[in-house]
């Protein structure tokens, strides 16, 4: 949801200067982050494939690759909610900033271990961790940033979808080759340049100042509890936003976070990474078919309409775990993609338009924390389940949990009747 993670009047009137005039989609400050955000993407879809490659060469099974990539979930998990609070207490944009420096240190370290050969999985765990930490720092001021540099909420969630997904279907691929001619170290390597240039965009971007209602605000704060307090408050009264999180604690212990390590696990020694580029290209594909499609479909109520194409994402874990061809496996990765792109955008928009600009950035922390508070717990638990039940009948039962999660969002009238703000 992380995520990964993903405006309406409300909003923008709330972070914005009240005398501004609303920009057109493509100002300077959308077209800055735009580029911050899918030359950043570009970088982190080609990771899994590095990482899962890069350990597998050096002996390691998919129960380490769960590790390496729960190290970094639970620490960004852990702390986004703190990201949260210094997000509306201080400047968002200049956490951003500060974490895309930090990560273009820590994946130059890893590129260097790779390139070494000495690679040794606390130390990989360790990095991840980090990076956790940076995320946390970083992924708040998603949300309200979003408000500040577009006029229309879903249609610039769903160009970003787009083109991240896009940025999706060339790194994997583009990694596989990479790690296939060369080693993991060099696709770390170029990672941290991602990081580089999202850091450089962020600098020049230019936001409104804070309304007199948020300066008032700020000042009136007296502790990070009240802060965290308030934001939990504003959280909790939201049936419709609770009762997804909830659901989704499941979904990510069962589905998201074994799908990654055990079809690697699955594919990398069969097909090779090229495959598993292709893969999880189409993967990207997908996505950025999901984002095409909600720029241009715009349901009445917004969450019903992404838990009905959610449906399609139940495809990956089946076909993976069914065995197919790679082209069957890819053509149902290419339909979970279109579906869970859709889900995101619809999900996005409806809290970037319904939660005031005010608490968005605390709201945001809340319920990404809540979305991926699971997932590390899934991905620890992928290599362990894989070694008792087999990795092939786990991602299976993952299929099956995706068409329950997708009843039980339909199921809760506070989600499927939740209607739309304009934005």
């Amino acid at each position: 949801m992380t995520s990964a993670p993903p405006p309406s009047p409300p909003c923008a009137s709330a972070l914005a200067a009240p005398a501004a005039p609303r920009d057109p989609l493509w100002s300077r400050g959308f077209s800055l982050y735009f580029t911050a955000r899918s030359v950043a993407m570009l970088g982190d879809s080609m990771l899994p494939v590095a990482l899962s490659a890069g350990l597998l060469q050096h002996g390691y099974g998919a129960g380490d690759i769960g590790y390496a990539m729960a190290s970094f979930t639970a620490c960004f998990a852990g702390l986004v909610v703190l990201g949260g609070v210094f997000a509306d207490r201080f400047s968002a944009r200049g956490l951003m900033i500060g974490a895309d420096l930090a990560r273009v240190a820590t994946q130059s370290l890893a590129a260097w271990l790779f390139f070494s050969g000495h690679v040794v999985l606390w130390q990989i765990c360790v990095i991840g961790a980090v990076n956790g930490v940076a995320g946390a720092m970083f992924q708040p001021g998603v949300a309200s940033t979003v408000p500040q540099v577009a006029r229309d909420v879903q249609e610039a969630n769903g160009v970003v979808r787009t083109a991240e997904s896009l940025m999706a279907l060339a790194g994997p691929a583009l990694a596989g080759v990479l790690v296939a001619f060369t080693s993991a170290g060099g696709v770390f390597a170029v990672h941290a340049g991602t990081y580089a240039v999202s850091a450089v965009c962020l600098l020049l971007l230019r936001l409104p100042g804070r309304t007199a209602r948020q300066a008032r605000d700020a000042g009136a704060r007296t502790s990070f509890r009240a802060d965290l307090v308030e934001g939990w408050r504003e959280f909790r009264a939201r049936t419709w936003m609770w009762s997804v999180i909830v659901i989704w604690m499941g979904f990510m212990i069962l589905v998201m976070g074994p799908v990654t390590p055990l079809a690697a696990g699955e594919i990398l020694p069969e097909h090779g990474p090229k495959a598993y580029g292709l893969v999880s290209s189409a993967l990207g594909a997908g996505t950025a078919l999901g984002g095409l499609l909600a720029i241009r479909v715009r349901p009445a109520r917004p969450l019903r309409g992404g838990a009905v194409a959610l449906f399609g994402f139940a495809l990956y874990p089946a076909a993976v775990g069914a065995g197919l061809p790679v082209p069957a496996v890819a053509a149902a990765v290419l339909v979970a993609g279109t579906a869970w792109a859709f889900w995101s955008v619809m999900w996005a928009t409806s809290v970037q338009t319904q939660v005031p600009g005010e608490i968005l950035n605390r709201i945001h922390a809340y319920e990404v924390a809540g979305s991926v508070a699971m997932l590390p717990v899934g991905q620890a638990l992928a290599g362990p389940a894989a070694g008792l039940l087999g990795a092939r009948p786990v991602l299976l039962a993952g299929g099956a949990v995706t068409l329950l999660v997708c009843v039980a969002l339909l199921a809760v009238p506070a989600v499927r009747d939740l209607g739309r703000k304009s934005g």
